[in-house]
């Protein structure tokens, strides 16, 4: 059934949080409130059933964000009228939502934490109305910022320890751009265009000019003269404008040769760069940069690991998931009242019960196996480590969550511990196995 159309009663520029949602969770919703089966206690999972072709694992990224929003998810009395106006929700739900607020536990793999196919990485627990209403929230958040995070972390390996500059934001709507900004720099990615995640989140922003600001002037020199007056001779300079070898000459003359960078834009990359090394040398310009960009994701980047680049510059691919913009993951309900249930249809399948999860590595600290433990707590052995952990108790964030630091320094170590061939941007299995622990049967 479709919302009538009709004009709009609030301020349709402010997003409302409780309203990035699809329709039928309020439709389930209404129908359990008045069957008597709202208040029943419910787990629900997210989990993805697959890698994305290629991936070798992913990346969690989003949880405090996810936390934050779940915390703010209300519905107001603007809110509710409209809803009551299209006729979306009845007396008595409009009745329960205008008192909604989440008091339920959330636990998950914390940010920076690597995840599998079917590892529950995030279960969420409460009376099935306050948890359904959640699903459309917890999946947008999860599925873009696991993406991303995981397209950004193939790139910082494939860099080998170069920096890579965010810097995708008009390649992306803009909320989801200041989202990404953050993935990346879980992921690795060492700053960010973007001022807004820069202010939010506290990450490094970079950028100096674009080909614009040298078109402006009359000729390159008086370009690159402007920037660095304003900007000192540890800028970067965009010397591909014209022709790249009179760029990186006029650069040098402009700012000496302690000039802090040059940015190669467009050609190819590998040549451009190896020629602008030559030349910089010859120049005396031995400690200048060299900063490449345009289109590059992890394969462009692995590409360029032989030549003399300093650090690249990574937009669409990153901002998009570097072909994979979701994360695929799916939320779905495992338990109700302390009964394991289950979806039985043969391609989406699900298993019932609150899992939990142990991830195996041998003494060298390198992972070995993902157990995941259908029923009962399970007996650690040496290596062995929980990987969930509570974000949310009875509604309210836990104290010592994780900073946004903390979880780069996670994932740094996260993804030391897989197998080399884990790493490989070439496709394969999973970089570890994935095994259940099902509850044993009785003999009849």
């Amino acid at each position: 059934m479709l919302c009538r159309a009709r004009t709009p009663r609030c301020d349709d520029s402010r997003v409302r949080t409780a309203l990035l949602t699809d329709r039928y969770e309020l439709t389930m919703l209404g129908s359990s409130l008045r069957d008597g089966t709202a208040r029943r206690r419910c787990t629900f999972e997210v989990f993805a059933r697959r890698l994305p072709d290629g991936r070798r694992y992913g990346v969690v990224a989003g949880a405090a964000r996810l936390v934050d929003a779940i915390a703010e998810f209300r519905f107001d009395d603007d809110t509710i009228a409209w809803l009551r106006d299209g006729e979306v929700v009845d007396d008595q739900t409009a009745e329960y939502l205008r008192e909604f607020q989440f008091g339920g536990d959330v636990d998950g793999y914390p940010e920076g934490e690597l995840y599998f196919p079917f590892s529950p990485i995030l279960t969420v627990t409460g009376t099935f109305a306050e948890a359904v209403v959640l699903e459309t929230l917890v999946l947008s958040i999860l599925n873009h910022d696991c993406a991303v995070a995981a397209a950004a972390a193939r790139m910082v390996t494939a860099a080998g320890g170069r920096p890579i500059i965010e810097m995708g934001s008009r390649r992306t709507h803009e909320q989801a751009a200041v989202a990404a900004a953050r993935a990346a720099y879980l992921a690795g990615f060492a700053s960010t265009s973007n001022l807004e995640a820069s202010r939010r989140y506290g990450i490094p922003a970079a950028g100096t000019a674009a080909h614009a600001f040298t078109l402006l002037h009359d000729d390159e020199r008086a370009a690159f003269a402007a920037q660095v007056g304003s900007l000192g001779i540890d800028t970067t300079l965009l010397v591909d404008t014209y022709d790249i070898t009179r760029g990186i000459e006029l650069a040098v003359e402009v700012a000496g040769t302690s000039l802090g960078a040059v940015r190669i834009d467009s050609g190819d990359l590998g040549v451009m760069a190896t020629h602008a090394r030559q030349q910089l040398d010859t120049l005396g310009a031995t400690g200048t940069r060299i900063v490449v960009s345009g289109d590059l994701d992890e394969y462009s980047i692995a590409a360029l690991a032989a030549t003399p680049v300093d650090a690249y510059g990574a937009g669409t691919a990153v901002v998009t998931g570097s072909g994979a913009p979701t994360a695929s993951l799916v939320y779905k309900l495992v338990e109700v009242d302390g009964r394991p249930v289950a979806k039985r249809s043969e391609h989406k399948g699900t298993q019932g019960g609150r899992k939990t999860v142990v991830r195996a590595h041998k003494p060298t600290g390198t992972a070995i196996e993902e157990t995941v433990v259908t029923a009962g707590q399970p007996q650690l052995g040496d290596g062995d480590r929980l990987v969930q952990r509570p974000f949310l108790r009875d509604g309210k964030p836990v104290d010592d969550l994780p900073t946004l630091d903390e979880s780069r320094r996670h994932l740094r170590a996260a993804t030391v511990s897989l197998p080399w061939d884990g790493l490989k941007l070439s496709k394969g299995e999973p970089a570890i196995p994935t095994r259940f622990v099902l509850p044993r049967r009785e003999p009849a």
